[in-house]
């Protein structure tokens, strides 16, 4: 008589992956089995453990919690687009009323000082001073031809495509803003024309983090179609 030898089983533990990978391509698992789901606890920030079930609504409230954020925050930049696109609007028809260069300077002015809230705005335009002598526009106003050696600092943002912000170098805070230069914290450098061959404006702020380089440009660039073409007029 021969005997048959029982084959030895090996348990072998199932991995993480094993599991994740079953519950993956099973996601009615827990649907079938609702007893095992509430049997399951899972550690809690507080220290103490929870169900799944508990874990599940937890992860959902917090979900729910950074849409309403996040809705929050869309909701105020619509608002502020909104606002500026009011600005922008208003400074249209301001510069649509002037008959000349000095209104359109003097329109352009109070528009960034108290329409837009700037602490230091400059108007920089390419030409020869001399034929500017009769424009009373202050500080606001600034005639350099464009080849001048004081514009040496702005030539990489001079032949770049679009305005910029951020912190600006001594330099170009020095030619600008003169005695308020170390006021200033941040700003906003919008060129005039194509290529800014009519020039460019310069709005200057306190706040180090008004302009930062992270900020939408398209009100800015907004901003210097309307200046330009209201220039051009003149």
């Amino acid at each position: 008589m021969s005997t048959q030898r029982n084959p030895d089983y090996v348990d072998e533990e199932l991995s993480e992956q094993a599991v994740h990978d079953y519950l993956a391509t099973h996601p009615d698992f827990f649907e079938e089995n609702p007893k095992l789901l509430n049997s399951l606890k899972l550690p809690h920030s507080s220290g103490g453990a929870v169900s799944l079930v508990e874990r599940q609504v937890s992860m959902l409230r917090q979900k729910d919690l950074k849409l309403e954020r996040q809705l929050k925050e869309l909701i105020e930049v619509a608002r502020a687009n909104d606002v500026l696109a009011t600005k922008i609007h208003e400074l249209t028809m301001q510069l649509l009323a002037t008959s000349n260069l000095e209104a359109t300077l003097a329109a352009l002015e109070e528009a960034m000082r108290s329409g837009f809230g700037a602490d230091q705005a400059v108007l920089v335009v390419f030409g020869d001073p001399d034929v500017f002598t009769d424009i009373e526009a202050g500080r606001f106003f600034r005639v350099v031809k464009r080849k001048d050696a004081s514009l040496k600092p702005f030539s990489t943002f001079l032949n770049g495509s679009g305005p910029r912000c951020g912190r600006i170098r001594d330099s170009q805070r020095e030619f600008l803003f003169h005695d308020d230069a170390e006021e200033i914290g941040s700003a906003a450098l919008v060129p005039l024309g194509k290529g800014a061959d009519i020039g460019f404006l310069a709005v200057g702020s306190n706040d180090s983090d008004r302009f930062h380089p992270g900020m939408s440009m398209d009100f800015l660039t907004r901003l210097g179609e309307l200046i330009s073409a209201a220039l051009k007029r003149h």
